[in-house]
């Protein structure tokens, strides 16, 4: 079988981590890239198309699926014009917005039977997926995720993660997704009970204390933090007969992000099962997304960070 034609449209922090994860496989081939930054786009030139526009690139490249990792608050636009082309979808985190654009989104794809893959990259980081072997068929107690990260150190030149309009918020849109996949990845359907959100004088939020309850009534913390000096990535396990069981993010990759270079190699995996039929129903991430909005929507404490 021939090699899948990828699109890749958005070049910016977080695309050196798919353009390395397809560089690295046999099984699919860039075929576009598109940034309206010529910048961005003045690398890839005389290797790969090139595009300015993501409709000229949807309607002048010969493709069988496209990763969308533009701004958040373009999400919408991007990835619906490329179902609409017939094209299957792996978006980064969030999957829109607000849940009203990720219901749109997730209804199209469905309509139009196309895999829609939202990518939860911390899911197949290799501590995760160890701990996640180790939990198998054990009653769990309580669990604890923390993500915490000075944001400004993460974002290269993407300044638009801090401005809430674009980003859909500040430490619960962008983190809070990954925390809630993860709470999914143990416990299956969780909901929202608290939330306590702290947010500096522009309005961004950059510290949460979130409390989330599984089904069976397994109680989930998760801590959000786009202050701390330094990175913490972990998930800590209690299990019902006392025993604690953690899975460091960042152990084993002590360089910075150095993790999200096997992480991405495992959501070009997850997409191309997708696209193939190869693999179970994609991720599309609203539920992750409804956790969001459920967050902004219950904390009655948004309190400033000096407070």
């Amino acid at each position: 079988m021939r090699p899948l034609r990828l699109g890749l449209i958005g070049l910016g922090v977080i695309s050196r981590f798919y353009l390395s994860a397809i560089q690295g496989k046999s099984s699919v081939r860039l075929t576009s890239v598109c940034d309206q930054d010529e910048a961005a786009l003045s690398p890839h030139r005389g290797n790969v198309a090139c595009y300015r526009d993501h409709r000229s690139m949807l309607a002048g490249t010969a493709l069988d699926a496209v990763i969308v990792a533009v701004p958040n608050d373009a999400h919408l636009v991007v990835c619906h014009d490329a179902l609409a082309t017939g094209l299957p979808v792996c978006v980064e985190k969030p999957l829109a917005l607000t849940v009203e654009q990720g219901e749109h989104l997730v209804r199209f794809a469905a309509e139009r039977q196309l895999p829609l893959l939202c990518a939860f990259h911390r899911r197949y980081n290799d501590n995760v997926t160890a701990l996640v072997r180790e939990l198998a068929g054990r009653p769990i107690e309580s669990v604890r995720i923390r993500y915490l990260e000075r944001i400004e150190e993460h974002t290269g030149d993407d300044r638009w993660y801090l401005e809430p309009e674009r980003c859909g918020g500040g430490c619960v849109a962008d983190n809070g997704p990954n925390a809630f996949d993860l709470a999914h990845l143990l416990l299956g359907p969780v909901t929202a009970t608290a939330a306590e959100i702290a947010r500096d004088d522009k309005g961004v939020d950059r510290q949460a204390s979130i409390r989330l309850r599984s089904v069976d009534g397994v109680p989930v913390s998760v801590e959000l933090d786009w202050s701390y000096p330094g990175e913490v990535k972990e998930v800590e396990v209690r299990l019902a007969d006392g025993t604690v069981l953690r899975a460091d993010m960042l152990a084993g990759h002590e360089r910075f992000k150095a993790s999200l270079w096997h992480e991405y190699a495992g959501v070009l995996d997850d997409f191309v099962a997708a696209v193939t039929g190869r693999g179970t129903a994609p991720r599309n991430g609203l539920p992750e997304l409804s956790l969001v909005d459920a967050c902004y929507r219950m904390s009655d404490t948004e309190v400033p960070l000096d407070a």
